[in-house]
């Protein structure tokens, strides 16, 4: 496998990528993963969960840093507006267009599954299948009292230094973006639900059992309510990161459903 880092602009913004090249010919013929990252991730916080899966299914894997995060171009708003991960599907399509991938299958965690669900509803032209882990559509009391955790975590922990260790001198917009967002009284209404309607590409829906930011309600309206053909995948003892928590299990449904998508 060629592993390749490189930035890419965006509407002038710089944004790091890489990319993730397999040896087969057969790769390059097939949709690529995508990964989009959570709200507090970046590419080196994937570790090596996209060569994996890359390898087990035959596809090439692209990764990139958001705007903020990791060793991309610096964010100046902390407070974002309640549109932010919208925003970020438009200009994922673009990030996509520029990189020269025709079709992507997108594995989004967190904030990253919220964006895959917009994207494909708005490009689905660009997306062929979408895995999302712990995607929120609306907002809920337990993901509020969980982000209330993590600031008690913040402020008492060496979580500060750990966040450096990825986003350098980002760290404290990428923490701060992320809870002084979510919990400000106009963000309690933020939802995605409309966009699902639209979702029309196969979709696997993974959340932990034990998730402290959402609850089964997230896996339930996802399900529901897109137009594609849905699977879900609850798993047992896993909090708000399977991939890490239970990744054996994880990785062979993933691989399974993306096999199934491109034959």
């Amino acid at each position: 496998m060629q592993k390749e880092d490189f930035q890419i602009e965006v509407e002038g913004i710089q944004l790091q990528a890489r990319s993730l090249m397999l040896s087969a010919p057969s790769a390059s013929l097939r949709p690529t993963l995508v990964f989009l990252h959570d709200s507090l991730g970046c590419i080196e916080l994937w570790r090596d969960f996209p060569g994996k899966l890359a390898e087990a299914t035959g596809c090439n894997a692209f990764i990139y840093d958001r705007q903020g995060y990791g060793q991309s171009a610096p964010a100046e708003a902390v407070i974002r507006s309640k549109g932010y991960l919208e925003k970020e599907a438009h200009v994922l399509a673009k990030v996509l267009h520029i990189a020269g991938i025709e079709k992507a299958i997108l594995f989004g965690h967190s904030d990253g599954g919220s964006i895959a669900l917009v994207a494909a509803a708005e490009y689905p032209e660009l997306i062929s299948g979408i895995i999302t882990e712990g995607a929120h559509v609306f907002v809920e009391e337990i993901t509020l009292s969980g982000i209330r955790e993590a600031v008690k975590a913040y402020e008492t922990t060496s979580l500060p230094q750990k966040l450096a260790k990825y986003h350098c001198d980002k760290a404290e917009w990428v923490f701060h973006a992320w809870t002084d967002t979510w919990l400000s009284p106009d963000f309690r209404n933020w939802n995605i639900e409309q966009y699902l309607p639209n979702v029309q590409c196969p979709l696997m829906v993974i959340q932990g059992e034990a998730d402290e930011y959402g609850s089964y309600q997230q896996v339930e309206a996802i399900v529901r309510k897109v137009s594609g053909d849905a699977k879900e995948l609850m798993v047992a003892g896993a909090g708000h990161t399977p991939h890490k928590e239970a990744g054996e299990l994880t990785s062979s449904h993933i691989t399974t459903f993306v096999r199934e998508i491109v034959g």
